[in-house]
């Protein structure tokens, strides 16, 4: 107890003291430091759907973003349309026209898919991506990962509603959260988490599981093939997608599932031309 009473007669008399000699200040950073530090704690889902929903709009604003009427996006309506209401989530979705092999989901359920992913692969092995970059939200990774990238982006202010400060944002900021989201790194736990989430969905709604471990052996074999420039990026920030082509192909063995996955053949066009089938390496 007499302990006790020393500590608050002490902090009584630093606040005081503090009060009386206003000179005396903690230094921007070490304020921008509590501030960051109390946004963090105040951070919710809510905040992080508002801020992605921004920084996406900015995105698309952008991207060249293919029309309802463009063959990337009539295939991605038909394949994926009918999971807009997934685990929960309200989804939306839209194709970026660009050679770049890539897509990304946001915490506010926005996804956004490459046409250079469309023309790679089939559409259960599109699916089977897609599920995957839900997984992210779904495991409220993508809320962590747009957290992040709100506090490095240095423009949290007072400790007020994050709401207001979303709305605050100018499109310098939101560009550079969006920019953000394409650097974001997942950890390999994450990452992980998320393949088995594309698993379990792509089992869930019955289609091909073996279109997983076919969708990264796509990855494989582009990534060290003469077309892997585009790749580069990707890759670097994802984790071997031979080791992930070889755990999915695992869980389907264990749910007696497996079976060699052959890639169908498929289209981004509005005539029913089929895609050529790309070879994958022989095991």
């Amino acid at each position: 107890m007499k302990t006790r009473n020393i500590a608050t007669i002490l902090i009584v008399f630093v606040l005081s003291f503090c009060k009386v000699n206003a000179q005396i200040s903690l230094g921007e950073k070490a304020l921008g430091a509590i501030q960051n530090g109390m946004a963090s704690l105040t951070f919710t889902n809510q905040d992080a759907a508002r801020l992605s929903l921004a920084a996406v709009k900015k995105m698309d604003s952008t991207h060249a973003v293919a029309p309802a009427n463009n063959g990337y996006a009539l295939r991605l309506n038909r394949v994926f349309g009918r999971h807009i209401h997934e685990s929960d989530l309200t989804l939306n979705y839209k194709v970026y026209l660009t050679k770049d092999v890539n897509a990304f989901a946001t915490a506010d359920g926005s996804v956004r898919v490459f046409s250079g992913l469309m023309d790679i692969m089939d559409d259960n092995e599109l699916l089977a991506v897609i599920g995957h970059e839900i997984g992210h939200v779904a495991n409220q990774d993508s809320k962590d990962a747009i957290k992040s990238a709100y506090l490095k982006a240095a423009i949290v202010g007072g400790i007020g509603s994050q709401s207001t400060k979303i709305d605050a944002l100018n499109n310098s900021q939101l560009g550079q959260i969006g920019n953000a989201i394409f650097d974001s790194r997942f950890s390999r736990k994450q990452e992980s988490e998320a393949d088995i989430f594309s698993y379990n969905f792509m089992k869930r709604n019955k289609y091909n599981v073996n279109a997983v471990e076919g969708a990264f052996t796509v990855l494989e074999t582009m990534s060290s093939s003469n077309q892997s420039d585009f790749l580069t990026k990707m890759l670097s920030s994802h984790p071997d997608p031979k080791d992930r082509a070889d755990n999915a192909r695992a869980r389907a063995q264990a749910d007696g599932l497996y079976k060699a996955y052959v890639q169908k053949p498929f289209s981004n066009t509005t005539k029913s031309t089929p895609k050529k089938v790309i070879k994958k390496k022989k095991k």
